[in-house]
């Protein structure tokens, strides 16, 4: 086989699902929890994320998507006793809101991948998050493992896992608890996988631990990944219990750049560093400190829940929510920051993802970075590389489809479930992707 080229970070957004809605069902997450029971906007926040899409493509990146999830799933109606012929009005109300959510749209938490650079098969390696500790997420692995097969289903080229066990010494909370540290993409990395808790930790505190020390361990294991290029971090309990419920909710990383605040981690920056620099010397560090930026404010506005990205010129590029501008630090920041000489982040987009805010999920929760060579995006099944004109398909299908006013009453309502399938089978046509869902099977 020749030498792998055209190395690319492609970032694969979670298309928002029809039934988008604010439930707070999700302890630890103050915006989901403030804005619990508001009217949701299906439509505007599938809009906003193809915005967000087609803002990296303008950049001159390669974008992928992942489609929403079937809601209810009738695999999880099943397992909670609801016959199969039970429809959603039928499902008890403290139920419903868990059995209709929409939180597959926030693709960090699908999986943990490591590239082919990186892996000692040379393939590269996906496995899909548990996601137990909050009840409604522990219901997405099923479709999320169908979903990486059916896109990453060449064997030659990609390995998708099985979820790990489903007990809370394998929690797992996927890629928005793992960075990768490397001087350019088709290199060997350095990967860091940040946990909450050990495995006989309490799962407690003020708010959970989600992630477990013990499923960064064993996933490193079995991606096969050279031990001396892994490192497992704590994150710092003071910044889980200001909020920070995933570690990219106070870190990004985009090859040789770390941009965190100062209290994400337990260990501290200068012994971090010195890690980091033992295989890959140019790695830096973009401390914020709680002087230029309280830990409030990084986690009430998002600031790190950004996507650093690679440009085509070599500089990078930070896409932070709009939220930013609402808080005087977080805008005086980044206005530093942009204009700052000493890292290659060179410009700064702001974006309107207020629909996704307000769940608590900014430009990084909704994507899933999977570093590729030229052939494996080749080998890639289905339709699922964003192009202009697929940009255009998928927000006239969001036009016809979505509903733009949902409330937690709607989620009861019969028609809407008709309404998502018959929009999700229009997708799959659209993505190429064949019989993905349970209804269509």
């Amino acid at each position: 086989m020749p030498a792998a080229s055209g190395w690319r970070e492609v970032n694969f957004d979670g298309l928002v699902g029809p039934t988008h809605n604010y439930a707070g069902l999700s302890a630890g997450n103050k915006a989901s929890l403030s804005n619990a029971k508001a009217a949701s906007n299906p439509r505007a926040a599938a809009l906003q994320g193809l915005a967000k899409m087609k803002l990296m493509l303008s950049l001159g990146l390669t974008q992928g998507l992942l489609p929403p999830q079937q809601r209810p799933d009738p695999r999880i109606l099943a397992q909670l006793g609801l016959p199969p012929s039970a429809g959603i009005d039928r499902v008890p109300d403290d139920l419903r809101s868990m059995v209709m959510s929409a939180s597959a749209m926030w693709t960090a938490n699908a999986a943990t991948v490591s590239p082919s650079a990186d892996t000692a098969d040379s393939r590269l390696h996906i496995t899909p998050a548990n996601l137990l500790t909050i009840a409604h997420r522990s219901f997405e692995p099923p479709q999320t493992t169908a979903a990486l097969r059916a896109i990453f289903g060449n064997e030659d080229f990609f390995a998708v896992h099985e979820p790990l066990p489903g007990h809370a010494c394998f929690s797992d909370e996927g890629a928005a608890n793992h960075n990768r540290v490397v001087g350019g993409h088709g290199e060997p990395g350095t990967h860091l996988f940040v946990f909450g808790r050990d495995a006989n930790d309490d799962i407690g505190g003020r708010f959970p631990r989600r992630q477990a020390n013990l499923a960064g361990r064993t996933i490193a294991d079995s991606h096969g990944l050279a031990p001396d290029r892994v490192l497992h971090l704590r994150q710092s309990a003071a910044a889980i219990d200001a909020g920070a419920f995933h570690n990219d909710v106070v870190a990004v990383v985009n090859e040789t750049v770390v941009f965190h605040h100062e209290d994400a981690f337990a260990t501290s920056s200068e012994v971090l560093l010195e890690q980091l620099r033992r295989h890959v010397p140019a790695a830096q560090l973009v401390t914020v400190t709680s002087e230029q930026v309280p830990l409030d404010a990084a986690i009430g506005t998002y600031l790190f829940n950004s996507q650093l990205v690679t440009l085509p010129d070599g500089g990078m590029a930070l896409v932070a929510p709009d939220n930013v501008n609402d808080h005087e630090s977080t805008r005086r920041y980044l206005d530093q920051l942009s204009a700052g000489a000493d890292h290659p982040i060179s410009s700064v987009h702001t974006m309107n993802l207020r629909q996704s805010m307000r769940n608590g999920g900014g430009p990084a929760c909704l994507r899933l970075r999977v570093v590729m060579n030229e052939q494996e995006r080749s080998a890639l099944q289905g339709n699922v590389l964003l192009t202009p004109a697929l940009l255009a398909e998928l927000e006239a299908w969001v036009e016809r489809h979505y509903r733009d006013h949902l409330t937690p009453d709607d989620l009861g309502d019969p028609l809407l479930v008709d309404e998502s399938n018959r929009a999700l089978d229009e997708l799959t046509q659209l993505l190429q992707l064949g019989a993905l869902y349970p209804f269509q099977r």
